[in-house]
């Protein structure tokens, strides 16, 4: 949390800085054409991997218990929350217990302003997260969904 505090004082314009400061929360370098507005918000990050051309808009927040896998040519739009962690339902386990779970976003996806993608998701290739939607299950490739809990709402190939 302090290298985040560290990123977020640099700018969009700090290109190689925060190139380097995302490579120090990660442990790993990001791929070619990374761009990233701060701020950004993560828990840990060592378990966040970053694919080529990916674009990570600003005030996004990665909780990343459980490894976050982001293909190359993503764009994550403003206020986007990728949450690997959560606790049991059952009330006499919620305090004790914190479990994880992996997001997966393959190449060529698009999350939307606002919206919230759950541990255990992956998102297919080529899709469409519309905006402020709650993704709490697996994207198929070459779709448009939306709403809370996010459903499909159509199909995107050839578009």
């Amino acid at each position: 949390m302090a290298l985040t505090a560290r990123l977020n004082q640099l700018t969009y314009g700090d290109v190689d800085e925060v190139r380097a400061r995302f490579a120090e929360i990660t442990g790993a370098e990001p791929g070619d054409g990374f761009r990233l507005v701060p701020p950004f918000h993560a828990d840990c990050g060592r378990t966040i991997r970053v694919g080529r051309h990916v674009f990570i808009n600003q005030g996004c927040t990665f909780y990343s218990l459980a490894p976050i896998t982001i293909g190359d040519e993503v764009l994550i739009g403003p206020n986007v929350s990728l949450i690997t962690s959560g606790h049991p339902v059952a009330p006499s386990q919620r305090q004790a217990l914190l479990v994880g779970a992996p997001i997966t976003i393959e190449r060529n996806v698009w999350i939307a302003a606002g919206a919230t993608v759950i541990g255990g998701v992956t998102i297919g290739e080529n899709s469409v997260v519309a905006a402020g939607s709650v993704v709490t299950r697996d994207v198929p490739p070459d779709t448009l969904v939306g709403g809370n809990p996010a459903g499909v709402i159509r199909s995107i190939e050839g578009d």
